[in-house]
């Protein structure tokens, strides 16, 4: 070793290990085992030839002879610190040593200069991979995806994509939920093999059935060991069947970047999660020389459905007959709403939500019904018992939202399986939503032969304030009431907000009483999964920091206190990014919902309270601001100081489980 051209590192302080001591310690990116011996330093490969035990914490064992040995920690095996070798002095199976200088501020070891960092197939799937778009990725580096890791190190390094280190696998699978819901493109969540790639499931089936696209990269045991049984392997291929449309091995001999165009294509153009398992031994794998990253060029083609002529004739003429339609806009409308709603304002239609696309339209402009359903206004109910005709545009027909069979209806949905799915509609339209009801404006003319509801949908909003405001007052000194709660939200909430909401009586009470002007809603739809908010506000704001659209957003999340105690860890994981999170728990001591339902059953409640820390108190000692809200009069005030401070925020409001939303 040429000891001119060595790079030297500072590993230790002179008083940092005493005699007869071994420790792990890093230069650069080399572990080594450093020891004393006497006063004598020397530092050794820290990787135990063996198995890979961590030699840097093992122990220095004395023989008989006087000799020393560093004995590995997992299976005893022996070397000369001063030399490296074994007993018996096997050179082949022996340690290297590395150079030590014994200076006046500590103890340094010398490397010699890194060479050039060869192109893995992984750092080929990265590149592929942010080609895609893909430019946020949470997950948690460990001993089964280090190779990946260290190709995403390096995108991240070139600043070609974001990497937020998460404390719970399900956290990661729903930020990126949260992610794609907001921005319609991929996130990916990066685990280990087993438990870690299997804590991903809940919150990739909740971006499956709610038509999320999401990429999931998970490590895997090495290829040599597939089947035996080696620690932490399972069947990824199998476990991940059911809630991926595209999972697939990458293998030594895949076509590596290829393959990842392909899961990013499948999650992009399927709306819908792909996967992709990496086997340890492959991740490291060097590159074909002639191999070159993907992309999506010439690989997809714009999401262009124009309705078909006959389908759109019978659409017109049913328009053309009606008196008073209504449009029904669901989550698939969210990118047409210019469109939907030059629609409605020429046929004075007034526009119902479902609960999925609440916000899309703003309560206050003079056609909006509000949100139909269990989690609904008396207004959009009102209005869908008086139609004679209802379009339904993007609307999945959920029992949740109570779209009636009873009236004809026209459906428009891109997923031609969508259409028609529960029950026969009257017409069903093969579409893209924007395309569609420009279309239906072309062929409908001035189409003056509707009522205009405007005055009656005036008259059915002042009588449900009316009713809201009656319920404020409402007081039985164990909290602060629902209506109070989210008339201080819609007070305080910045109009064009991004608000992620959890599951239970906060989210029905969200629903009903919060009236919303321009925000973006975010929610787990159809899986309806507990927890879903706070973390998928962490992909909501991630997408604040690497999509323009979104830059600048405040985001919201709102909860309970049994979907915050889900992933609450990860509050810390806001903390340590920065995010600029508001997090609003409503704390009744209990889940509140299921208490409900078991009433509602004549079951007696049992076992739905919970026992609580201060939440405020906890954000404060995870560094971030924290505030507890126990009177109406203090809300308000809370809220606006925790929406202005720039970071993560929660405000923890006492509420009272009895004084919920009720019903329309």
């Amino acid at each position: 070793m040429n000891e001119q051209a060595l790079d030297w590192h500072r590993v230790a302080d002179l008083d940092e290990l005493p005699p007869g001591r071994v420790k792990t310690v890093t230069a650069g990116v080399h572990s080594m085992a450093l020891t004393n011996i006497d006063g004598e330093y020397t530092a050794m490969e820290n990787r135990c030839p063996h198995q890979g035990g961590p030699l840097g914490e093992g122990s220095i064992e004395v023989g008989e002879d006087g000799q020393c040995w560093l004995r590995c920690p997992w299976h005893g095996w022996d070397f000369d610190p001063k030399t490296g070798r074994p007993p018996g002095g096997h050179e082949d199976s022996g340690q290297t040593l590395f150079p030590i200088e014994v200076r006046e501020d500590g103890i340094y070891v010398g490397l010699e200069p890194d060479p050039v960092r060869e192109t893995t197939v992984t750092d080929l799937m990265a590149e592929t991979m942010t080609n895609w778009g893909v430019t946020s990725v949470f997950g948690m580096v460990g001993h089964s995806n280090l190779g990946l890791a260290d190709a995403l190190r390096l995108q991240a390094q070139q600043g070609r994509l974001n990497y937020y280190g998460i404390r719970h696998e399900g956290a990661a699978a729903f930020a990126c939920s949260g992610y794609a819901k907001l921005t319609g493109k991929p996130a990916a969540c990066l685990t280990i093999a087993g438990p870690g790639a299997t804590n991903l499931v809940t919150g990739l089936w909740d971006a499956r059935v709610d038509r999320a696209p999401v990429l999931a990269l998970t490590g895997q045991v090495d290829v040599q060991v597939f089947g035996p049984g080696a620690f932490q392997e399972i069947d990824l291929a199998a476990a991940f069947a059911p809630v991926a449309r595209f999972s697939q091995t990458v293998l030594h001999t895949s076509k590596h970047a290829e393959l990842m165009t392909l899961a990013c294509k499948n999650a992009i153009v399927e709306r819908d999660v792909a996967h992709l398992i990496f086997p340890d031994d492959v991740q490291t794998l060097p590159a074909a020389e002639s191999a070159t990253a993907s992309g999506p060029a010439g690989r997809i083609a714009a999401p262009a459905i124009a309705p078909d002529g006959v389908a759109l004739e019978a659409a017109t003429k049913q328009v053309a007959e009606s008196r008073r339609p209504i449009i029904i806009v669901g989550y698939g409308a969210r990118d047409a709403m210019g469109e939907v709603v030059a629609l409605a304002e020429r046929l004075n239609a007034p526009v119902l939500t479902t609960f999925k696309a609440k916000g899309q339209i703003a309560d206050r402009h003079p056609l909006a019904a509000g949100v139909l359903g269990r989690s609904g206004t008396p207004v959009a109910s009102w209005f869908m018992n008086e139609c004679d005709l209802i379009i339904a545009l993007g609307a999945s027909f959920s029992n949740h939202t109570g779209i009636t069979p009873k009236r004809p209806i026209i459906q428009v949905d891109f997923d031609r399986m969508a259409l028609g799915k529960f029950h026969p509609v009257a017409v069903p339209v093969w579409g893209e939503i924007g395309i569609t009801a420009r279309r239906l404006l072309d062929e409908l003319g001035d189409a003056g032969h509707t009522v205009d509801q405007r005055p009656e949908l005036a008259e059915r909003w002042s009588i449900w304030r009316e009713e809201k405001a009656s319920r404020l007052d409402d007081d039985r000194g164990e909290g602060i009431n629902s209506a109070t709660v989210f008339a201080a939200l819609t007070e305080t909430v910045p109009e064009d907000a991004i608000i992620a909401v959890d599951v239970g009586n906060n989210t029905y009470s969200f629903g009903r009483y919060f009236e919303c002007t321009g925000q973006r809603v975010l929610m787990s739809g159809y899986l309806g999964s507990i927890g879903f908010s706070f973390p998928a506000a962490m992909g909501a704001w991630a997408a604040t920091q690497d999509q323009e659209a979104y830059r600048g957003r405040k985001v919201i999340s709102i909860s309970g206190d049994g979907g915050f105690g889900q992933y609450l860890a990860d509050f810390t994981t806001a903390v340590k990014y920065d995010m600029d999170i508001t997090h609003v728990l409503l704390n009744n001591s209990q889940l509140g919902k299921i208490s409900k339902e078991q009433l509602a059953g004549e079951w007696p409640v049992w076992q739905t309270s919970l026992h609580n820390p201060s939440f405020a108190a906890f954000a404060k000692l995870c560094g971030a601001k924290g505030t507890r809200v126990t009177e109406p009069g203090k809300l308000a005030d809370a809220l606006v100081e925790a929406i202005r401070h720039e970071g993560p925020a929660l405000v923890e409001i006492v509420t009272d489980a009895e004084l919920i939303c009720v019903g329309p």
